[in-house]
């Protein structure tokens, strides 16, 4: 086997797992060998890559002659990267778009004010994630919230995935300074082992963008089998929220932009304070004093200013 032939990978090597079949990542198999393929053949990856909607829809000899090849060397270029031929790149090529076409979107043109396309997207949908929060949210739910966390012998936060994850860190920074037994997790067997020692008067929290999360799902539903409380802080009419006593809930469309981190933490995150704050103020008298002992414990390890973050 030649250099260049190890270097080639089959469709199969980038195949992964997903409903109804498997369906290998064409466009990062042609990316990886764009550097074994001979010059011609990188002219069609170049056109594919370019556009790739053009090179699903376009006939053999249109991808040909916008590559400035031959017929030929569109089928040369198709079996070098793993494919039986055109017909069988095109369908694999469609499958990715399909799956992905958001991502190879060009990125917006540069904002005449500071040069910074993402500047006005990244502030704006920070607001109208807040906005979208302040007006779905509903205050009954809220103080129910309130009341079980204000009870509960102790809390359990669940999230799974790079915001969940950190945004149930967040939520048990937020309760344990109003002197909340709270612990958070983000393994999904420890989310179930966790969940399984549980007991009535206990209280889950339960975070997930998208309300689908399999895992954290399951670990909601053992816990209430257990006869704990759960609170959801999530997308609304999901599958997670049917399942929860309380339901503090918000919708953020999201901005075309894939480079942009997601808004809906930023409502996500209003929600937590909101609860938060809900529970210091059901917990009163405790609270306070917890907080006072925080913060004096804070003054004497680091001089501050009275009103500077708790904790840092």
């Amino acid at each position: 086997m030649s250099e260049a032939d190890e270097g080639r990978r089959s469709a199969e090597d980038y195949e992964t797992p997903g409903h109804g079949g498997r369906i290998p990542d064409i466009i990062s198999l042609v990316k990886d060998s764009y550097a074994d393929l001979r010059p011609a053949e990188r002219r069609v990856a170049d056109v594919v890559l370019d556009d790739v909607k053009f090179a699903v829809d376009a006939s053999n000899a249109a991808l040909a002659e916008k590559a400035g090849v031959s017929e030929p060397t569109v089928t040369r270029f198709c079996r070098a990267i793993g494919c039986d031929g055109v017909r069988d790149f095109k369908l694999k090529l469609a499958q990715s778009l399909v799956v992905g076409q958001l991502y190879l979107s060009k990125p917006p043109a540069p904002s005449p004010d500071n040069g910074m396309p993402f500047w006005g997207a990244v502030f704006g949908e920070a607001r109208r994630a807040l906005d979208e929060a302040e007006r779905q949210l509903d205050p009954a739910e809220l103080a129910e919230a309130s009341e079980l966390i204000a009870k509960a012998r102790q809390v359990t936060v669940f999230g799974l995935g790079g915001s969940s994850s950190a945004l149930a860190q967040e939520t048990q920074y937020r309760l344990f300074r109003y002197g909340v037994t709270v612990s958070a997790h983000s393994d999904p067997y420890l989310m179930r082992m966790t969940a399984s020692t549980l007991k009535p008067n206990d209280l889950v929290i339960a975070i997930s963008a998208t309300g689908r999360t399999r895992e954290v799902i399951e670990a909601v539903e053992l816990a209430k089998h257990y006869r704990a409380n759960a609170i959801c802080v999530t997308a609304p009419d999901t599958d997670l929220s049917r399942i929860c006593d309380v339901r503090l809930t918000v919708a953020v469309p999201e901005y075309p932009d894939t480079l942009k981190p997601t808004a809906s933490r930023f409502a996500f995150l209003a929600v937590i304070d909101l609860m938060a704050v809900a529970a210091g103020y059901r917990l009163d008298a405790p609270a306070r004093e917890t907080l006072r002992r925080i913060k004096y414990t804070i003054q004497l390890h680091r001089a501050g200013k009275e009103m500077e973050p708790l904790g840092d």
